[in-house]
């Protein structure tokens, strides 16, 4: 007869394993996920033939147009000094990259999001342990380096230029630095639009639109804005007047009001500060032992400076019409007025900022809508 035996009061408990993960929200960050996305993103391009073909035709075409800018302004030495000769080279060459630049950033990356979808791929990296933040920085910062890239195969006709004189070392940095953050701005809108949109083909032109309204259409708007600020007005003037002494006649100058027109451009300014290319032209340091830059500047970056800053400073009374006093009070200086670059700077950062808080929503899961035909697996 067996004797039973006592069962414990209480049963062993379990071996314990691996803890569940708590998921992760849309908005957590760490640099190896995101350098995680950024890698995969970088493969794809690296293994792409068209991506080299693409490298070389940037870098030829750059080099071509720098060797017939210099070939032009070396022409020209008879109307140019030689510091005014390399300016125009720099601000040329540097224009012209900023301007190729904007029309490939939309292609690294206005297809990033909405094309993984469409190929399944997205859903791949959804139900991972990548957050929705992760994923969109990794193709950010994919697509910036990406942009980079072709800044880079740029750079040594930038130096050329640069190498032309005239351009004091700090500008060629600040130019260099602001190149690459307005880069960074076009990548994150094509991103934007990749979120929002179902197909590539639509959110590559919306990017495009995106940016020819920033560059072109601000200056478009400026212009056609300019008679809805002016009008008639009674300004002050200090001017000459004609004196006659009963012998002789001479010129005075004094203080009178007279009707004027006047282009109120301090109420519209704003339009021409989101524009990226007054951005990089504002912001370049000029050399202040050089009187060309104040006395009459012919490159493109300090005509652009100094316009862009007069607009923002509008019309000051008295108008200084007195030129018979010898006073030299007509001279603007372009370092004595209010920058403009700040403020547009940003502006685009704040738009790039945007799309990039879009794009987090679009990734988030689990997703309450979705667009029609979208493609989740």
């Amino acid at each position: 007869m067996t004797t039973p035996v006592d069962a414990p009061p209480y049963a062993p408990a379990p071996s314990a394993g691996p803890r569940p993960r708590r998921p992760r929200g849309a908005w957590s960050l760490s640099r190896r996920g995101v350098w995680t996305v950024a890698q995969l993103e970088l493969r794809q391009r690296v293994r792409s033939t068209r991506w080299i073909v693409s490298l070389v035709v940037f870098a030829v075409v750059v080099g071509g147009v720098t060797f017939l800018t210099w070939a032009m302004a070396d022409a020209d030495h008879s109307y140019l000094s030689e510091p005014q000769t390399g300016r125009v080279m720099f601000g040329f060459i540097v224009f012209f990259v900023l301007f190729l630049g904007m029309l490939v950033s939309p292609t690294l990356s206005a297809t990033a999001i909405n094309g993984d979808r469409a190929a399944g791929t997205l859903a791949t990296l959804q139900i991972t342990l990548l957050s929705a933040a992760e994923i969109v920085l990794g193709k950010l910062l994919a697509a910036w380096l990406a942009s980079l890239a072709f800044l880079a195969v740029s750079l040594p006709f930038v130096i050329w230029s640069f190498a032309a004189g005239g351009t004091p070392p700090l500008a060629l940095l600040t130019t260099l630095l602001l190149l690459a953050v307005m880069l960074a701005v076009v990548c994150a809108i094509g991103l934007g639009w990749s979120a929002i949109t179902a197909r590539t083909a639509g959110s590559a032109v919306l990017t495009y639109v995106t940016v020819a309204g920033l560059s072109v259409l601000s200056l478009i708007v400026f212009g056609l804005s300019v008679s809805l600020v002016s009008g008639e007005e009674e300004v002050e003037v200090y001017g000459e007047v004609e004196v006659y002494d009963g012998e002789n006649y001479s010129y005075e100058c004094e203080h009178r009001e007279e009707s004027r027109y006047v282009a109120h451009t301090e109420r519209t300014w704003w339009l021409l500060a989101v524009n990226p290319f007054v951005i990089v032209a504002d912001a370049m340091p000029v050399d202040v032992d050089d009187e060309d830059q104040y006395y009459g500047a012919f490159d493109p970056m300090s005509g652009i400076k100094t316009g862009v800053r007069a607009a923002r400073e509008g019309v000051q009374e008295p108008l200084d019409e007195c030129w018979s006093d010898g006073d030299d009070s007509w001279t603007f200086d372009p370092d004595d007025k209010s920058p403009v670059w700040p403020w547009g700077l940003g502006a685009d950062l704040l738009l790039g900022a945007g799309a990039v808080w879009l794009a987090v929503r679009r990734l988030e899961i689990p997703q309450r809508s979705l667009a029609k035909g979208t493609r989740v697996a």
